[in-house]
């Protein structure tokens, strides 16, 4: 019987925060990676002790061409695709009559017209390999706070682009969302962390990359998420089920 495949998964927004957290956790269970991102030089520094596993890919994720240069890429050079982790994403914050329309449409396609760029790129391999899709969402697509229009309409998409793809690709491709809530990525901002901050969340901490990279790698086994589609998983330390009232 020959030997399993070594899984490949996709994952944009690779050079930093959540999205290195997520490949470097699949890196350590075993996954062969197609890193993408827009700095060259930051995904050689992040993957340098995994060369020979790791498939740099620059580009725009807004790009149509930037979607099938990283699909070729990865199955020229690992043979199969199997996961794609769409996770790349900005934030433009301005109150909205100072928001252009040049502004609202970098966001939306960043965040949520890559992920159909991807998604149409990587579809005859994923349901080749009977693969999964994670994108990731925020829980700025259920709640707000001010100036975020453009970012929260970006979200909210992805919670419905989500369930749309999970029901056009199955059975052959799972299609979940991960929806993070506050989550430090940069070490000088954790340390800026005050107790408060913290004890405001009902799980008692502000959360981590490893936090949102642990139930990504488990949504993409076959084994452990395999009756999971179509579904969104808010992972925000219990804040979104918060009443909060002024005093």
């Amino acid at each position: 019987m020959a030997p399993p495949k070594t899984p490949v998964a996709l994952v944009t927004g690779a050079a930093h925060g959540i999205g290195l957290a997520i490949a470097q956790r699949l890196l350590a269970d075993g996954w062969r990676i197609g890193a993408v991102d827009i700095a060259a030089a930051d995904l050689k520094r992040s993957y340098a002790a995994h060369a020979r596993r790791v498939a740099l890919i620059e580009g725009d994720v807004a790009d149509e061409q930037t979607a099938r240069d990283a699909v070729n890429t990865v199955t020229q050079e690992f043979g199969q695709l199997d996961a794609l982790v769409s996770n790349a994403g900005i934030m433009i914050r301005k109150p909205l009559h100072d928001l252009t329309l040049a502004d609202w449409r970098k966001v939306i396609d960043t965040n949520l017209t890559a992920t159909y760029l991807f998604a149409r790129a990587a579809q005859g391999a994923l349901r080749a390999a009977r693969g999964a899709i994670v994108t990731i969402a925020s829980t700025r697509a259920l709640m707000s706070e001010p100036n975020t229009e453009s970012y929260s309409a970006s979200k909210g998409g992805l919670l419905a682009l989500t369930h749309a793809l999970a029901i056009s690709f199955g059975p052959d491709v799972r299609v979940n969302c991960v929806s993070p809530g506050w989550i430090v990525v940069r070490d000088e901002d954790e340390k800026a962390l005050r107790r408060k901050d913290h004890d405001q969340h009902p799980a008692g901490r502000v959360g981590k990359p490893a936090d949102i990279a642990e139930i990504v790698a488990w949504l993409l086994d076959g084994e452990r998420g395999g009756f999971v589609t179509g579904a969104n998983f808010v992972v925000d330390g219990g804040m979104t089920r918060k009443m909060i009232y002024e005093e």
